[in-house]
């Protein structure tokens, strides 16, 4: 809250350009106002309520950008999908292999999933060896998050980078 529509009678007063002390709420407005400033409530639950004189506007535009910023470095996590049938041949294995090798090294997790097309579903077994297969394979890189489990005509597989 700013100015006026601060609530409490008496307030703890703090900053550069004022002597840090208890105040009562008009004369706490009347030292902003002197300055040309705006009284800003910074923490409302302590007991007097804290405020400090500071321009509100570009205290609001340093809040936003310091927001942004942090966000900014949160790390983004990216699922890179492969798909195997399972008749999938050593050739077309070994390509697919390469690109979750370097899926992996990027840092990307990788979703990996047999799917099963009309009757082969009672392959189930050669779809799973496949998928822990691929997980051995893929052991120096990635670990496994998640273990192949059938989800309706897919069995699903998830492999996280190892942290370098």
């Amino acid at each position: 809250m700013i100015n006026e529509k601060i609530t409490a009678h008496e307030i703890r007063l703090v900053g550069k350009n004022v002597d840090i002390g208890v105040y009562k709420l008009p004369q706490a407005l009347v030292l902003a106002s002197e300055q040309g400033l705006d009284l800003v409530e910074i923490s409302p639950k302590a007991v007097p309520p804290v405020c400090k004189i500071l321009e509100y506007k570009k205290f609001l535009y340093e809040q936003k950008k310091r927001e942004k910023s942090l966000k900014s470095k949160a790390t983004k996590v990216v699922i890179k999908e492969i798909r195997f049938g399972p008749h999938t041949d050593d050739h077309d294995y070994e390509f697919k292999k390469k690109h979750a090798e370097k899926f992996l090294k990027d840092g990307a997790k990788l979703k990996a999933f047999v799917f099963f097309k009309g009757r082969s579903i009672i392959f189930k077994e050669q779809g799973h060896i496949l998928l822990l297969r691929l997980a051995q394979d893929l052991e120096e890189w990635g670990k496994v998050e998640q273990l192949p489990e059938l989800e309706g005509k897919r069995m699903i597989m998830f492999i996280a980078p190892k942290k370098k």
